[in-house]
């Protein structure tokens, strides 16, 4: 029974990273059609009515959260937009793996910071991993060096802000519910987007637009519940480390549908990002066990 489990939780966890990856190459092929803000609202208006319908059954009203819930839950969205915005941005201008790779070292800079911000006990061991992990990310980046993409930068940005949620997300207190940070969150990213659009151009949005919008829409959601469904079926320490899969799919997809091919830095960046990452988690949960034994 556990090993179907696990099987359950690393298909659920390959197909989030996949549905993900889809949403980012869906949101790509828009951009050479629409702005990136009109983009990001359009697809507003696919995630905002699921999630508010979700969280009208769910009962959940933001008035009853406290005023340092509601702070920590504001500094998140903002992180969120913010990530958001860099990551589509460095995603607009460079290929869909090189973006993908660099996130792909968002667990060693978790992990980082809540050893720094939350005092959480990291050992030697996963420091070493921590460091070398960042030095896969500077491979792919390779700044001062021929074929570095100052975009690049934008997608260490979404990784810093990335963190800096999660590290919010983290001090929220057990009584605010998943309903609640998702509904503020999606609302925030299309009030954000919806501004921005003020006094910009609005492009035409043609049927095929409309597709990939409502595609990217449906790939976000389809992801974000696959996400929990995953980390609740078998064990973490199994079905986690099948969220690099997304890696591969990213690859795949770059290269049928951009005819984007992974240079040598971005592979040897890759392999040692998710090596890390792979090592770092397993670490992490071998010394949870010894900790609850003793």
């Amino acid at each position: 029974m556990r090993l179907n489990n696990n099987i359950k939780g690393a298909a659920l966890m390959t197909g989030c990273g996949s549905a993900y990856v889809i949403n980012d190459a869906l949101m790509k092929l828009l951009f050479s059609e629409i702005s990136l803000f009109q983009a990001l609202f359009l697809r507003s208006m696919i995630t905002v009515p699921p999630v508010v319908v979700m969280a009208w059954f769910a009962k959940i009203a933001v008035r009853n959260l406290s005023s340092y819930n509601k702070l920590l839950l504001l500094f998140r969205v903002g992180a969120e937009v913010c990530a958001t915005i860099a990551f589509l941005t460095a995603l607009k201008h460079m290929p869909l793996a090189n973006v993908t790779a660099i996130l792909q070292a968002l667990p060693l800079a978790i992990t980082m910071a809540a050893a720094l911000f939350l005092s959480e006990p990291v050992g030697w061991r996963r420091w070493i991993a921590i460091l070398i992990g960042f030095i896969g990310v500077l491979i792919i980046v390779r700044p001062g060096v021929d074929g570095f993409n100052i975009y690049s930068l934008s997608a260490v940005a979404a990784l810093i802000l990335i963190t800096v949620r999660e590290v919010f997300t983290r001090k929220l207190t057990s009584k605010v519910p998943t309903i609640t940070v998702a509904l503020a969150t999606v609302i925030g990213i299309g009030v954000f987007s919806g501004i921005m659009m003020i006094g910009t151009e609005w492009h035409p949005v043609n049927a095929s637009s409309w597709l990939l919008i409502l595609g990217a829409g449906v790939a976000v959601l389809i992801g974000t519940f696959l996400s929990v469904m995953a980390m609740q079926t078998g064990e973490i320490s199994f079905v986690s480390t099948f969220r690099y899969t997304a890696m591969l799919v990213a690859i795949g997809i770059g290269i049928l549908i951009f005819g984007d091919w992974p240079d040598q830095p971005t592979l040897v960046g890759t392999v040692i990002i998710v090596s890390t990452g792979i090592y770092t988690f397993h670490r992490e949960q071998k010394v949870s066990r010894k900790a609850t034994t003793q």
